[in-house]
């Protein structure tokens, strides 16, 4: 058990020095103790066990390890775990300031939620995938930045795939009854991923100028090929056919990762009523524009003529950069949020070896990154051997009114201004480290809608004409469809309410999607049960606004309201509401 200095024992004893300085001192021994505990914590129970995510936080000493999936492995991250959760739960809460408090409950929260993770949720148990996909991740985050020479990174890509095979080994003693559909998109994702590793791993690579790295990379990486090519052989002849087992997590689960993730514990039935009463007021909404641009045509038709209204191919990284232009003199001419630095992300093609699963993507450096400080906003252009057909349906993901909502949710003033907020910022190790769902995605899919509210996308302001407008609000609108129908679905399909079947017509009749994209997102929600994030997080965002307003009145400014916001960094709506307003009121 961790010593807790004198003064802090004294303070939690009733024990206050005269004018408030022992107070004061006793409050920075407490912050200064927990600081310790945790930088011991994340060296000791979090990296060690999640390299990866060492090196796609900027910490560069992980880049030789990988994670192990051996049950040895997950015992001792288990026993690491509840050792640090015992450590967390002795801190004296009542002596830390308030910035501390709130790191303290994030620090337990997330050991919470890795312990429900590993002993309740198991995917080390019950998804195939979660072995393929973590190894193939662990590759791309050593290929996707420029942090260090290509050699250096080939050498720490060499070491990672050195240990891969023994991961597969490891799921093949692991694995037990898992799903018939986890196992399905396991088998689904195989291709892409050996695939991933004989073509794009080695052209990320060919800088690389050492020809006895380049030798041994040769073997490693046949190894791992090898590996994944009898994994897919395992799965389909071994495990598919005793693939049995639910995906679905259950009430009591579902609830308790929500409460440990976002700090939410709003019940169940509560917050379908909320997701159903979101989605109910934009399809409204959708009815009602559609109706204004062709009074003849359905929604549905007027949405299937928006998905036309699109640039060029070889226009499209234009069209991006012209909306960046106008976003950024929006925001400064409205004083709608600071963007700490001139810097802009770097817009630029998506590289080949990630194509295959993206359409548009912010990638900045992590927190803690020195080397590769550069933001890319990464688009994916059509193949110049795809049909017309291919090329067509690709290009209506980025209609006018989807380069929009995308360019305000991945930059400005989403994810890079956060980003940018985040590098600038004086936030603790815990808050560059840890975020919630709810305020990284929520901020994002706020941004969408806010933008439009303060009169971006108006004739002037981002669209040519009236017409134009409104279908740049239906594409916004279409988006909070897609967002709304994962609050419904991630609730009912985890809690047995909604057939995986059902969970995917319903994307297509309530969430106004395609079927395709119904197919997929239901997929995503088996194995991303939480996925109502989005949704979720606006709405706590929008309350938290419209408290603060009420409360402050006239001397309200939305630019004030960003800036605090973001100075929070990617706490859950929670605590960044008990800085605001200094109470546990409820978020939603």
């Amino acid at each position: 058990m961790r010593q807790w200095t004198a003064a802090v024992l004294l303070v939690c004893g009733g024990m206050m020095g005269a004018g408030g300085t022992m107070a004061a001192q006793t409050a920075k021994a407490a912050d200064a103790d927990f600081r310790t505990l945790a930088a011991k914590y994340f060296e000791e129970a979090y990296f060690k066990y999640q390299p990866t995510q060492g090196t796609m936080d900027g910490l560069h000493k992980y880049d030789a390890q990988l994670e192990d999936f051996s049950r040895a492995g997950i015992d001792a991250e288990t026993a690491a775990l509840h050792k640090f959760a015992d450590e967390f739960d002795a801190v004296p809460m009542a002596p830390l300031n308030q910035p501390t408090q709130g790191d303290l409950q994030m620090v337990r929260n997330q050991i919470a939620s890795r312990l429900l993770t590993l002993e309740t949720i198991r995917p080390w148990q019950k998804d195939p995938d979660h072995y393929s996909s973590d190894l193939t991740n662990s590759a791309f985050v050593l290929m996707e930045r420029k942090f260090a020479p290509a050699n250096e990174r080939l050498r720490s890509l060499i070491a990672r795939e050195k240990l891969m095979p023994a991961d597969l080994q490891a799921a093949r003693v692991n694995l037990s009854n898992p799903a018939q559909i986890s196992t399905e998109i396991a088998l689904e994702q195989l291709p892409g991923i050996i695939g991933f590793f004989e073509h794009d791993v080695p052209s990320a690579f060919t800088d690389a100028t050492d020809p006895s790295l380049k030798a041994e990379f040769k073997r490693t990486n046949a190894a791992v090929i090898a590996a994944l090519v009898s994994y897919q052989h395992w799965l389909k002849a071994d495990l598919l056919p005793r693939s049995h087992g639910d995906f679905r997590l259950g009430a009591d689960t579902f609830a308790k990762k929500l409460k440990y993730d976002e700090m939410v514990d709003t019940p169940l039935d509560k917050l379908v009523e909320i997701a159903y009463a979101d989605m109910h007021k934009n399809q409204a909404e959708f009815e009602r524009i559609a109706k204004e641009v062709d009074p003849s045509k359905t929604p549905k038709e007027v949405l299937a003529e928006l998905a036309t209204i699109h640039p060029a191919p070889d226009h499209l990284l234009q069209s991006f950069q012209d909306t960046f232009n106008g976003l950024i003199g929006f925001i400064q001419q409205k004083h709608i949020i600071t963007i700490p630095s001139d810097v802009r992300p770097t817009l630029e093609e998506t590289p080949p070896f990630m194509r295959a699963t993206t359409q548009a993507s912010m990638d900045p450096p992590g927190p803690f990154e020195t080397h590769s400080k550069t933001a890319y906003f990464n688009v994916t252009l059509p193949e110049r051997t795809w049909s017309a057909e291919h090329i067509a349906e690709h290009m209506s993901a980025f209609n006018v009114g989807t380069i929009v909502s995308t360019s305000v949710h991945e930059a400005y003033p989403g994810h890079y201004v956060q980003f940018l907020w985040v590098n600038n910022a004086a936030l603790s190790q815990v808050r560059k480290i840890i975020n919630a769902n709810t305020n990284v995605e929520g901020w994002a899919h706020y941004c969408e809608q806010m933008m439009l509210e303060e009169g971006y996308g108006q004739p002037g302001t981002g669209a040519k004409d009236a017409r134009e407008a409104k279908l740049i609000r239906l594409g916004q609108l279409q988006d909070a469809l897609l967002r709304d129908a994962r609050f419904v679905v991630s609730i009912k399909l985890h809690t047995g309410q909604m057939s995986f079947d059902d969970a995917a017509k319903f994307f297509v009749t309530d969430g106004y999607q395609s079927p395709s994209v119904g197919l997929v997102e239901t997929k995503r929600g088996t194995s991303d049960p939480t996925y109502l994030y989005y949704t979720l997080g606006k709405l706590e965002i929008m309350k938290l606004r419209a408290d603060v307003e009420k409360k402050e009145g006239k001397d309200f400014s939305l630019q004030k309201f960003h800036d605090d916001f973001m100075r929070q960094g990617g706490a859950p709506i929670k605590i960044v509401r008990r800085a605001f307003l200094g109470d546990n009121s409820p978020t939603l």
